[in-house]
């Protein structure tokens, strides 16, 4: 989408129409679970997991290095996509670059940083709109029927007052996690092993909450996958059903 359309319409031109979602009897309350990129080693085992069980999630896209030697949103993983499309799942944006906000050097502008070394940019309006706006339209590429939101996230969860004000001005506004929902696949596996990841996320997740998780971290040495399943089931058992964001946000 160009950046003009985009200014001039807001969220109405990125999403899709809302769909309605009914909870299923005896639910407690809903969780939404989003995946964020990454470095997608577990990528096929974790959308396993979500089609078996008939979880709906919603995915942060961003065009991350992967374990392949490519990156999240390049043509090579066109399929795993398509097949999260026809899935059900909806998208929304986590930047192009996948780099970190890093303060605001004056009115209308926010620096964006690589943490691997590559450089930094300041964004203006237009480029941030560009920035939120690219890994949607190569998302389209692969399958243009995708349900977008008019939400994005920033790596990390870093934002900056004008950061959030400019993405504002793009029509999305910004969606990080609730405390509960932070499941651990980030942390160092040594001291935050699998079997303790899921004893604290099965004693603490309550109803509403954000979820977050991604398709594969590098760093970890026990992959998180080893336990998603029973993350998933220990949840419905609680009575807990898993449902896609809507197009508003959770607080």
């Amino acid at each position: 989408m160009r950046r003009r359309g985009l200014l001039a319409a807001g969220a109405g031109l990125l999403a899709s129409p809302a769909l309605a979602q009914v909870a299923p009897p005896g639910c407690r309350g809903p969780v939404y679970l989003t995946i964020d990129t990454g470095w997608s080693r577990e990528a096929e085992a974790i959308a396993a997991v979500l089609r078996r069980h008939a979880v709906t999630a919603t995915l942060f896209i961003a065009d991350e290095p992967t374990f392949r030697g490519d990156t999240s949103l390049s043509d090579s993983w066109a399929p795993f996509w398509r097949a999260r499309v026809a899935e059900g799942h909806s998208f929304a944006s986590h930047t192009w670059r996948h780099w970190y906000f890093a303060g605001d050097p004056g009115p209308g502008r926010t620096t964006f940083r690589s943490r691997r070394g590559q450089g930094q940019v300041v964004l203006d309006q237009a480029g941030m709109c560009a920035e939120l706006q690219r890994p949607v339209d190569a998302l389209r590429r692969f399958s243009p029927e995708a349900r977008v939101l008019p939400l994005w996230r920033a790596p990390g969860g870093i934002t900056t007052r004008n950061a959030v004000a400019l993405a504002a001005a793009c029509g999305l506004r910004h969606q990080g996690w609730t405390r509960n929902g932070f499941l651990g696949d980030e942390l160092d596996s040594g001291a935050h092993p699998n079997a303790a990841l899921l004893r604290r996320n099965l004693a603490n997740i309550a109803p509403g909450e954000v979820l977050v998780m991604h398709w594969g971290v590098r760093s970890r040495r026990e992959p998180f996958a080893g336990i998603f399943e029973e993350l998933v089931t220990g949840l419905l058992a609680r009575g807990l059903c898993f449902e896609a964001l809507p197009a508003r946000g959770v607080a």
